[in-house]
């Protein structure tokens, strides 16, 4: 009769990184199609903060057949995603690094291409640009009440240089770095 050797492996190790992707994916996917102030904002995370941070990542791979996103990518978009989420995560934890101030953030896919990054971007400008509202009327006579979008101090991403340098160049104009 031959022994064997029984040893038990502790699952928290590897157990950890999936229960931690499947919460990203399950959070991504409820805000894919999220409503904020009755505008559709599609592929995005917005998490509320003094201080807002704007991130582009390709989540998506690109779509095909003009329809602009395709496949979740899991290394070069939802890891980085989810690295800046961990990192904001770290830094609003300890009362040390900023005190009394919380960082937000307002992720957007850039479903690895150039031009839907670039149009993915000027949302984080829209808070910058000055509306006139003094001709518009609701139906029933009154003015339009406007609620601004985030303000972005600055932008992590994209992942490809050529999109950062166009994103760069657009948000330069806007004072956001």
């Amino acid at each position: 009769m031959s022994s064997r050797k029984v040893t038990y492996r502790s699952t928290q190790s590897t157990l950890c990184p999936c229960i931690l992707f499947l919460a990203m994916y399950v959070f991504w996917i409820s805000s894919m199609m999220q409503t904020t102030n009755g505008q559709e904002y599609a592929h995005s995370i917005r998490v509320e903060g003094d201080v807002i941070l704007g991130g582009l990542f390709p989540v998506h791979a690109r779509g095909e057949r003009g329809v602009p996103c395709g496949d979740l990518k899991k290394e070069k978009g939802i890891h980085r995603l989810e690295a800046m989420m961990y990192a904001i995560d770290q830094i609003n934890k300890d009362p040390d690094l900023l005190p009394n101030i919380t960082l937000g953030v307002r992720i957007l896919d850039t479903c690895s291409r150039d031009t839907y990054a670039l149009e993915q971007s000027l949302t984080f400008v829209q808070a910058l640009i000055e509306k006139d509202a003094s001709d518009v009327r609701c139906a029933n006579g009154d003015p339009p009440i406007f609620t601004k979008p985030d303000k972005i101090v600055g932008v992590i991403g994209a992942a490809a240089s050529s999109v950062s340098i166009m994103v760069a160049n657009i948000l330069r104009l806007f004072k956001v770095r």
